[in-house]
């Protein structure tokens, strides 16, 4: 994914234009998703951003993240966990190392902030 260079600015999210940013074939259970992003601020601790994927069925590790959908919906599976329903609006949170398995029905756009 790409960066935003400049310190301060403001974007019109569900608008924003996002780069690919190509899943491992190993993380597509069906489907054929696709995700692309754009990350907004990068520092040592962390970076914010905004995410999308399309419909499909896929599989990943989390880092650790807050996150608001903006729009689309799916249901997330995290391993020994709970079942997350995401849809406009919804916030949500994943501890670092949680395994997920993500069904995206319609494409799906967040805004996230992970800290490392």
């Amino acid at each position: 994914m790409t960066s935003i260079p400049t310190a301060a600015f403001a974007l019109h999210v569900p608008t924003a234009e996002l780069e690919p940013d190509p899943l491992d074939p190993a993380q597509i259970v069906s489907g054929t998703p696709e995700v692309s992003g754009l990350v907004l601020s990068e520092s040592a601790s962390g970076e914010s951003g905004i995410w999308q994927i399309t419909p499909g069925v896929v599989t990943d590790t989390e880092a650790a993240e807050v996150f608001v959908v903006l729009s689309g919906r799916a249901t997330v599976v995290v391993d020994g966990g709970p079942v997350l329903e995401l849809g406009p609006g919804v916030a949500g949170v994943f501890q670092e190392g949680d395994r997920t398995t993500w069904t995206v029905r319609e494409t799906l756009r967040k805004v996230y902030a992970i800290t490392y």
